[in-house]
Formats: structure tokens, C-alpha cells, sequence
């Protein structure tokens, strides 16, 4: 074989192997780390980055440090001032949007943070396919992304047991409520409760149209 051939064989095995590493690279992956301000080790399931030229860039986070559940997302562009609230809505495939507020660090104008609504967001992240998210800036923009939520549940999993935080539990309510119990429930209703509910349901189907 003369050195040409063998040149291009290396070039197209390299060339094979690229939608293998951009697929890898479309999933989420668990990582730990140490703050290197308090040398304190840390963990957390990072989104993928997003398709260029598609959305926005947001970067999203759930993280163990300190034995506290944080949720973080991060932007190129500009969200607010340091330290302040904003809100963010996101949707896990075609379920409602559910809306949340963030702060931004007391160093950062385009990463944010909360903990108060970070199980509930690592919950739902396990029961879907996709994620869209929505940030709200200062200047009245909205920041918008969509991330797969391939290999989420392994790793979220893994830094809600690395806070010590029950798995299950991690998971919304609703996502629990199967169609067999709400066939049960509905079942037991009085006639007239039935008719409320269904007129509920009617209200919720025609705003999904």
C-alpha cells in the first residue's frame, strides 16, 4: 500500500466517525468538579449545547453543591443586571408552559440560578423528550432554546442522588397521575362534577389547537 492510499483511508475513517461524536456530543452528560474559591467539590447534569444558528444560546444546569439543589442557565447575550430577578418559562414536549423566576449572580449579567424551584424543574426534566425554555431580559427580549432531553434522566438522577434527594420524588406529581386513575377518579364523580371536568378538559384540548 503506498503512502497516498493509506493517507486516504486514515481521512475517511476520521470522516466516518463525525456523526458519531456530533451525536455524543447532542446529550446530556454529568460532570464534577471543585470551586476553585471554596475547594469545594461540586456535581451537575449539563444540557447540551445548542444547534447553531437555530436559538439562542442557553446553556442549562442542574447542580449538587453543598448538599443544595441549584438549578443554573447561562446565555451569550445579556439577561439582566447582577443580582436581580427574571423569569423563565419552559415546556417539556406539549405539556403547559410553567413559568419560574431566576436570579442572576451577584458576578453575572447572563447566568442565573434558583433554588427554589430546582427539584421541580429537575422532576420534570425527566419526563419528556424535549425542552423549550424561555428567558425574559431587561431589554423586553426573550431568549428561546430547544434541548433534547437524551441522557438526561441518568445523569439528573445522578446529582439528585448526589444531594441526597430521592429519585422518585424528583419527578413532578402530575407526571404520576396515570389515565387509569384518572379514569378511576373520574368514574366516582356525581354526574354534574363530571360535566365540570369535562368542560375543563374541552377549555385545555382547544387551547392546544
Amino acid at each position: 500500500m503506498n503512502r497516498l492510499s493509506f493517507t486516504k483511508r486514515l481521512i475517511l475513517v476520521f470522516l466516518a466517525t463525525l456523526p458519531l461524536i456530533a451525536k455524543a456530543d447532542n446529550i446530556w452528560s454529568y460532570h464534577q468538579d471543585i470551586d476553585n474559591l471554596t475547594n469545594q467539590s461540586f456535581s451537575y447534569a449539563q444540557s447540551p449545547l445548542p444547534l447553531p444558528g437555530l436559538y439562542d444560546y442557553l446553556k442549562l444546569e442542574i447542580v449538587c453543591k453543598g448538599n443544595t439543589l441549584q438549578a443554573t442557565i447561562e446565555a451569550n447575550d445579556l439577561i439582566t443586571s447582577q443580582n436581580k430577578r427574571f423569569n423563565v418559562d419552559y415546556q417539556i414536549d406539549k405539556m403547559p408552559a410553567v413559568a419560574i423566576t431566576m436570579k442572576t449572580f451577584p458576578d453575572s449579567k447572563r447566568k442565573g440560578y434558583t433554588e427554589e424551584f430546582a427539584k421541580k424543574l429537575a422532576g420534570d426534566l425527566l419526563t419528556g423528550q424535549t425542552l423549550f425554555i424561555h428567558v425574559n431580559t431587561l431589554i423586553r427580549t426573550v431568549l428561546s432554546s430547544s434541548m433534547p432531553l437524551t441522557n438526561a434522566e441518568p445523569t439528573i438522577k445522578q446529582v439528585l442522588s448526589d444531594c441526597n434527594l430521592s429519585t422518585d420524588n424528583g419527578k413532578s406529581a402530575t407526571a404520576t397521575y396515570s389515565l387509569t386513575e384518572f379514569e378511576q377518579s373520574f368514574s366516582q364523580l356525581p354526574l354534574d362534577k363530571q360535566q365540570q371536568v369535562l368542560a375543563e378538559l374541552k377549555k385545555i384540548m382547544a387551547g392546544i389547537k
